[in-house]
């Protein structure tokens, strides 16, 4: 996992650095890191012009640094003041982006720069380095350079708009007690449940309790997810009429009759699709209540909470919250803000769980302060059910014996990953269920 800085985190590394070393020893490593990937974004570095944009604090140093480098290696080197720029920027085979880093807080335009290929260095000027929000017109990058660390602004807002292709570089400054990492593939393969050799149906069982007249399709949706994701047996508990295309090997029965027996199953997904009725607040509550092994608390069953948060706060058994902003809002009050790291970490710590906070970049946070974020997936996740499906893959992870925080994160990561093999245009949640065992072997082929 990579580490994932937050502006107060570069700062705290910063200073760490500067009582051990002085400023000039670590530039000068800054410097040869930036350089290294300008001259590998330049097709002719002995013909080539490079013009770095300076700004006045530590990211116009950094530019600074990498011109030094760069001065025998190119045919041309040419700085300009951020605080004096022209409309439109002389021509240039690369220009480095050594404007403003992540300490902006006003607006900022960004000049004119025609195609030329631009290396920002730790995030692109204009961009905050918390949220990712744009501050005015951002400089748009093809690649960026980021220091010693994922950026949090690189995840989050506009960022991902704005950065291109990011390298993280390393400068020697440590970082690894950063407690925000971001996901990678290789890390997924560690988390993934196995299932071994004298597994029967029982040992990886997952309750779903899910669907009413309105939403039939999320019950149709988490139970199949769950199935595919390696649950051994899929029991629906729903208020929904009965739906023929609920996938055969599950197990329905409707929540007026009498339940299944609650200890047979290793682990639960409470609320995709359950409505708002007192009749589906009654069955969330009660389900929480009396089941004592890990659950998902998704869709209608986080309103509940919002109510009852004792359902949470009081399980001993691991508990995943899979909230989107509307949710987390209804859960504490407030939006999450543009800190999103920090508000699945407080959230986390309110309902004495496993937070899944969803958006274009994920964050999963558990109580003690550990952050994991996963960013695999894109837009095409952006439609109706598929959050349904994100919390039968937990739910079957969970089922399958992975902890709570393992679960969620390999849970988004696959999702994702199933997304990603779906058409470009005009996948639809359904469409991600048969793609998820593929997703999950692909998966453990990454070294």
């Amino acid at each position: 996992m990579i580490p994932v800085l937050r502006p107060a985190d570069v700062r705290a590394i910063d200073e760490r650095a500067l009582a051990n070393e002085t400023l000039a020893e670590i530039l000068a490593r800054v410097g040869q890191v930036v350089a290294d990937v300008a001259l590998a974004m330049l097709a002719d570095p002995a013909q080539a012009r490079v013009l770095a944009i300076v700004g006045p604090g530590l990211n116009g140093a950094d530019a600074t640094a990498a011109c030094q480098v760069l001065l025998p290696l190119v045919a041309q080197v040419t700085t300009v003041d951020a605080l004096a720029l022209p409309p439109v920027l002389p021509e240039a085979d690369l220009v480095i982006d050594g404007a403003f880093g992540i300490g902006l807080s006003r607006q900022w335009h960004a000049p004119a720069i025609a195609n030329t290929p631009v290396l920002a260095i730790d995030v692109p000027s204009g961009i905050d380095g918390l949220s990712g929000q744009a501050l005015g017109a951002p400089m748009l990058a093809t690649q960026t350079v980021t220091l010693g660390g994922y950026k949090a602004g690189l995840l989050f807002g506009d960022g991902p708009d704005y950065c291109g292709e990011v390298l993280v570089g390393d400068i020697g400054l440590g970082g690894n007690d950063v407690r925000s990492r971001l996901v990678e593939a290789s890390d997924v393969t560690s988390w993934l449940p196995r299932r071994p050799r004298t597994a029967h149906k029982w040992n990886h069982s997952t309750l779903v309790v899910a669907g009413s007249p309105d939403m039939v399709g999320a019950a149709r949706l988490c139970s199949g997810a769950a199935l595919r994701a390696g649950s051994g047996y899929v029991h629906l508990l729903t208020l929904a009429p009965f739906d023929p295309g609920v996938a055969s090997e599950v197990v329905r029965s409707a929540a007026a009759d009498a339940g299944p027996d609650l200890s047979r199953f290793a682990a639960a997904v409470v609320g995709p699709g359950l409505g708002r009725s007192p009749t589906a607040a009654d069955l969330a509550s009660s389900t929480l209540n009396d089941f004592d092994g890990p659950v998902v608390v998704d869709g209608d069953a986080l309103n509940v909470l919002a109510t009852t948060p004792g359902l949470a706060t009081n399980r001993e058994a691991a508990t995943v919250l899979t909230p989107h902003d509307g949710e987390f809002e209804r859960l504490t009050g407030r939006p999450p803000g543009p800190d999103r790291i920090e508000a699945a970490k407080s959230l986390a710590v309110l309902m004495n769980s496993t937070v899944l906070l969803k958006g274009p970049s994920t964050v999963i946070a558990i109580p003690e302060g550990d952050v994991r974020i996963v960013n695999n997936g894109d837009q095409r996740l952006g439609t109706a059910g598929t959050g349904d499906v994100l919390a039968g893959i937990i739910g079957a992870f969970l089922a399958q014996g992975a902890s709570h925080f393992d679960a969620a994160s390999a849970g988004a990561y696959l999702h994702a990953a199933a997304g990603n093999r779906g058409p470009r245009f005009g996948l639809i949640a359904s469409d991600l269920i048969p793609q998820i065992p593929l997703a999950y072997q692909e998966l453990l082929s990454v070294s």
